[in-house]
Order: structure tokens, then sequence, then C-alpha cells
């Protein structure tokens, strides 16, 4: 899963492991990111993390894990109506509720949606904060990408799964990649990629 990522309130980061978290920090703070919670373990518990922003202000939270396969961990989309959004990523993009937790101390449940365990596998971060319904979306981020073996069955499937689709499936001008665009209930955009296709760009 690919994203660009937004530094605003309401898509506040990604997560990328590393097996220092230390090193990394430092390897970030040498080329001009900064470094807004030193390396230490999290509240309550062991697991060690920091958060940096890069140059332009967009913010990533390092976790320190063994190698993974893959080092996007995750991407967080703040949702105004969290069962909803559960419903539409496990309907439309065919994604798992792995775990969820709710945190009233400081107001807010999370729920993490996959394709698999979140120590193999980039996870979605669906956050609620309490009594919040919508998000300014700001003109940072983008869109994740996600594969799919028939972007004409993910169309309709979104269509009935309360989303909405922007951009109607079929091949991309020039390359010939069949995608299709859609938005989710709170209004953040997903593009479908037909996983075929997509293996024959890389060739």
């Amino acid at each position: 899963m690919d994203s660009q990522i937004t530094g605003s309130t309401n898509m506040t980061s990604a997560q990328v492991s590393a097996t220092s978290v230390a090193r990394t920090v430092e390897l970030i703070r040498a080329k001009g990111g900064k470094v807004t919670r030193e390396p230490g373990p999290v509240k309550g518990g062991n697991t060690v993390i920091a958060f940096v922003e890069d140059p332009d202000g967009y913010k990533f939270e390092i976790i320190q894990r063994p190698g993974t396969p893959e080092p996007l961990c995750q991407v967080m989309l703040c949702v105004g109506d969290l069962d909803r959004a559960i419903s539409f990523y496990e309907k439309a993009c065919g994604m798992e509720l792995l775990r969820k937790r709710d945190n009233p101390e400081y107001k807010y449940t999370v729920a993490m949606m996959g394709y698999g365990p979140e120590e193999k596998n980039a996870v979605l971060e669906l956050t609620y904060n309490y009594g919040v319904t919508e998000y300014d979306k700001g003109n940072a981020y983008a869109q994740i990408a996600i594969g799919t073996d028939d972007v004409y069955r993910t169309a309709e499937v979104v269509r009935l799964s309360g989303g909405k689709v922007v951009r109607e499936p079929g091949p991309l001008p020039g390359i010939n990649t069949k995608i299709t665009s859609i938005v989710d209930p709170d209004g953040w955009k997903s593009v479908f990629v037909d996983n075929i296709d997509f293996a024959k760009e890389l060739e």
C-alpha cells in the first residue's frame, strides 16, 4: 500500500519500522529532518518509538522492530464514524479488522485494518476522535494505491458499500494499466490498480 502523506491534523502520520530507532533518528536529523519526540519506550510499554518531520513538515512515526519485508508499517486516517469506516474498508476493500482499541483518557479510538498480520504487512489505522465528525482534508494528501484483480467489480462494490467512484474503471491513456479512483465515506481517496497490469509495468 503506497500513500502520499499529509502533516495536517486530519491525517497525522505514517509509521515506518526500523531495527534501530536511535540510529534512524540520527540519520533523519543529519538529512535535515526534525525530531519531535526523541527515541524511547511508548508510554506504558516497552516498544521504542520516535516521531519525526521531514523538511516539508510531513510527520512520521518510527517504531523499532526486527527486519520486516515491508518497512512501511501503517498510514493513519481520521474518520468521523469509526463503525462506518470499518464496514467500508471490510466490504469495499476486502480488509480485515485486525484490532480495535479505545483510549478514553485521550478521547480517541483506533481500528487497525489490513490484509494480514501487522508485523508482516502495511496496515491502515482508522482513528476516531471523540465528538469529531468531519475533517478538513487540506491539500497535501493525494491517495492510497491498492491492488485488485478486477477494477470494474471493485468500483461496483465501492458504490454498494457507501463510497463514491470519482474515476470510472478503465485503462490509463498511454500505459493501459486499468485503475479506478474512489473516495470513502469520509472523503479520503484511494486508487485501485489492476494487479496484472501493474506487474507488467514493473517488468
